[in-house]
């Protein structure tokens, strides 16, 4: 999982320049307003909602806000929001597997947007089933890694049904299988530990490990996604080594 921890790492520092700027507002109080209308607008009794706001509280936003968000999606506001999750599938330059999930009120819109990003880079949509067998959904849990004694994390985590623990530049990411999410984040917030992010993410079964030049083609093929406004994520099975790194960051 080295790729996707790498990646997230990228994603972090990125993440922290868009709240500057207020463009993760937009993303966060669309996710709010989705999961309130799934699940309802009691946090208490709706996780994904209650994980929505803690993104939110997170990146600052202000409470009226997250207000609106959630009446909007309870159909109590001045528009109710009509939104589809979808997710799409491609392959990137050398064949890399990307999944994009999106969130969107046009579906038509945002396939020729994605679309012509993949063909942008050279590489192009797949059909559904083509990409995502190469993929398992897990449970995603991020700690600032400061000040934090691994070996008693690991067993607090493991304890709790967690299969894997990667730390990469001061932070510790904590893998689950799916249905043990909830129970590995509830364990590790009773012990005091502090969850700077969590999520269902996709995570690539097995990682490919290509040439630097093609992997940076991909890594900006997948940055170029995100910044899409319909894009919640994008996961790919491209194995991020240090040099693949480097060479992103200084391309």
């Amino acid at each position: 999982m080295s790729g996707h921890s790498k990646w997230s790492t990228i994603k972090r520092k990125k993440g922290a320049e868009d709240a500057k700027r207020g463009k993760i507002f937009t993303r966060i109080a669309r996710d709010i307003a989705v999961a309130a209308r799934e699940g309802g607008g009691d946090e208490s009794m709706n996780p994904r909602l209650k994980l929505a706001i803690f993104k939110a509280k997170a990146a600052n936003m202000p409470k009226d806000n997250i207000d609106r968000a959630i009446q909007r999606g309870t159909g109590k506001g001045d528009d109710l929001i009509i939104m589809d999750e979808v997710t799409y599938e491609g392959y990137g330059p050398d064949g890399v597997a990307i999944l994009v999930d999106t969130l969107t009120d046009n579906k038509n819109r945002t396939v020729n947007d994605v679309k012509r990003l993949f063909n942008k880079a050279g590489g192009s949509m797949a059909s559904a089933g083509s990409v995502a067998w190469q993929f398992e959904q897990k449970g995603y849990i991020e700690l600032e890694g400061a000040g934090v004694d691994f070996d008693t994390l690991f067993m607090t985590a493991a304890e709790a049904g967690a299969d894997d623990l990667v730390s990469e530049d001061d932070l510790i990411a904590v893998y689950t299988p799916r249905e043990q999410f909830g129970a590995v984040e509830s364990a590790l917030t009773a012990a005091g530990y502090a969850i700077s992010d969590s999520s269902l993410k996709w995570v690539a079964k097995i990682e490919s490990e290509i040439g630097a030049e093609k992997a940076v083609q991909n890594m900006r093929l997948m940055s170029d996604l995100e910044e899409l406004d319909d894009v919640q994520s994008v996961a790919s099975n491209l194995a991020i080594t240090d040099a693949v790194m480097e060479a992103f960051e200084n391309a």
